[in-house]
């Protein structure tokens, strides 16, 4: 099995390509630089000449709120960088796993969203990706794993943030009506790979396990790094951002368990065992 990985350097490009590296595995992962995704031709190229069995694709606008202002830039890179990824797999008859957002639902459930789900973005980065979504689906062998709130080593995240205020603010607020499950990308990557193993297909919400709002996620990320800070909990309202953000992110994660797939452990988990590393790497 061959593998090529898009987005290398960001923060689950990263840990694919580490586990990919730690377990032997056939693999590239070209940088921007030289795979830029919106360039079709390149695309064509490095993959019809590598031949892939499967393309990890990771590349992707992420920039919520500067999406609003800058469309034709997360609408290039999101759907027309995927274009170009879908096609050129489907020369070579490669299998696509597309990570995906919980952004493409508006948050107005009660209830966990399922993959059935309707989807109805809120914001021009959740419509990009879904519209990614469906370009994917094109394909005969494809895997959409939806996913929220991430962090990891490589990369700018909400905890690296948290921890960077915390060192010069002794108060903070952060919003608290705003529920989902952060995902970290270490746990996220061995699923992902463990899914194309057993050659899973369709769309599945792969999270942290449990919930918690941005508030309780940061009183705990400051909890576990013994940090006295002040956090006030407010509302979305008062917290005005370009970009519209679903109050409801909570995705279910039932289909796993059908699949005989494992879950991710508990977001807290998760959490401590990323914090450790932050800490070590700092020392």
């Amino acid at each position: 099995m061959k593998y090529l990985v898009t987005g290398s350097t960001g923060q689950l490009g990263y840990d694919i390509v580490r586990l990919l590296e730690e377990n032997n595995y056939d693999y590239i992962a070209p940088d921007s630089q030289d795979l830029d995704i919106t360039d079709q031709s390149k695309v064509k190229e490095i993959i019809s000449n590598y031949k892939p069995n499967v393309v990890f694709h990771c590349a992707a606008y992420t920039k919520v709120d500067k999406a609003e202002e800058d469309k034709d830039a997360c609408y290039n890179v999101n759907v027309n960088g995927t274009k170009n990824i879908v096609e050129a797999a489907r020369n070579i008859n490669a299998k696509v796993v597309y990570i995906s957002t919980d952004y493409v639902f508006d948050g107005t459930k009660e209830d966990s969203y399922t993959e059935e789900d309707k989807t109805n973005p809120i914001n021009y980065y959740g419509y990009t990706k879904l519209m990614g979504e469906h370009e994917v689906q094109t394909l005969e062998d494809y895997l959409i794993v939806r996913i929220s709130w991430v962090f990891g080593i490589n990369g700018s995240n909400f905890v690296k943030t948290m921890l960077k205020l915390s060192e010069d603010k002794d108060e903070l607020n952060v919003v608290s009506d705003q529920i989902g499950s952060p995902t970290y990308t270490e746990d996220l990557a061995k699923l992902l790979i463990d899914m194309v193993v057993k050659n899973k297909k369709g769309i599945f919400h792969v999270t942290n396990e449990e919930y918690c709002s941005w508030y309780e996620f940061a009183k705990y990320i400051f909890e576990i790094n013994n940090i006295d800070i002040k956090v006030n909990p407010i509302l979305t309202e008062n917290y005005p951002t370009k970009a519209k953000r679903p109050l409801n992110s909570k995705l279910n994660k039932d289909k796993l368990d059908y699949e005989n797939l494992d879950r991710l452990p508990s977001w807290k988990d998760a959490t401590d065992r990323y914090c450790k590393i932050l800490r070590r790497n700092k020392s």
